[in-house]
């Protein structure tokens, strides 16, 4: 519901839209886009896709449909060779882009690319592929990966306002301490072997595009433009590598 919502969380998407320097075009590590092996969506027109169920139909309703770049898909696949990847056609924006990317570029005239996650595969393989996209952000394009630090779907509280649950506030105040020390070697390991990472990730959906981000960063400066646990068991931490 954030992308219809006018909150802090969204109001800080709008605020980073309006500050970063504008892109060339976006390449997005989306949570809701799980393949065996890699993909790149490579339509040049690519459509907005609803994939939920159960939701307002105001939510439905919403068309987010900026360009694709196909020029820029190879490119990547070419970078991250010889990892297995794949250009699809076939896949347009998900909600885990465009959620996100309404509030940053609101009027949809950013070129956006989606790269899939692999679940089967550890992630120091997806922080290789982070590290092999490194040089798409000196050529202009914003690397975005888009989960949640913690998102545990069946420890959501809905009522009220929670406290967020101490495993939560323990495993994502651990990222934010690594990340802030450019420690990423502390965060390659099974989310399971960290303080709270049990119940913070029990899934690695929403985990690994935040290591492709963490891979594509570097060790300039480190900033937080957005933090809470929100109905008690999920992050929206926003971390932002310039």
């Amino acid at each position: 519901m954030n992308a219809l919502a006018d909150n802090g969380f969204t109001r800080s998407l709008r605020s980073l839209g309006e500050r970063l320097p504008r892109p060339k075009a976006v390449l997005c590590v989306s949570a809701h886009w799980m393949t065996e092996g890699f993909a790149l969506s490579s339509d040049a027109y690519p459509d907005t896709i609803h994939d939920f169920t159960g939701f307002p139909p105001e939510l439905h309703a919403v068309r987010y449909e900026p360009p694709g770049d196909p020029a820029l898909a190879a490119e990547a696949r070419d970078l991250l060779a010889p990892a297995p990847v794949v250009l699809s056609e076939e896949w347009g924006l998900d909600h885990g882009a465009w959620s996100v990317l309404r509030h940053v570029y609101p009027a949809a005239d950013v070129p956006v690319v989606e790269l899939s996650i692999d679940p089967a595969r550890p992630a120091r393989e997806h922080y290789a592929l982070g590290r092999a996209l490194r040089p798409l952000r000196e050529r202009g394009v914003l690397i975005v990966g888009s989960g949640n630090i913690v998102h545990n779907l069946g420890r959501m509280q809905w009522r009220g306002e929670p406290a967020p649950e101490p495993w939560a506030t323990e495993f994502d105040s651990f990222v934010a301490a690594r990340v802030e020390a450019h420690d990423d070697a502390a965060l390659l390991d099974e989310p399971d072997t960290m303080p709270g990472g049990v119940l913070s990730v029990p899934t690695p959906d929403h985990w690994l595009p935040f290591v492709v981000s963490l891979g594509a960063a570097d060790a300039g400066a480190v900033t937080f433009p957005y933090t809470s646990i929100d109905h008690a068991a999920i992050s929206m931490r926003c971390v932002r590598w310039d």
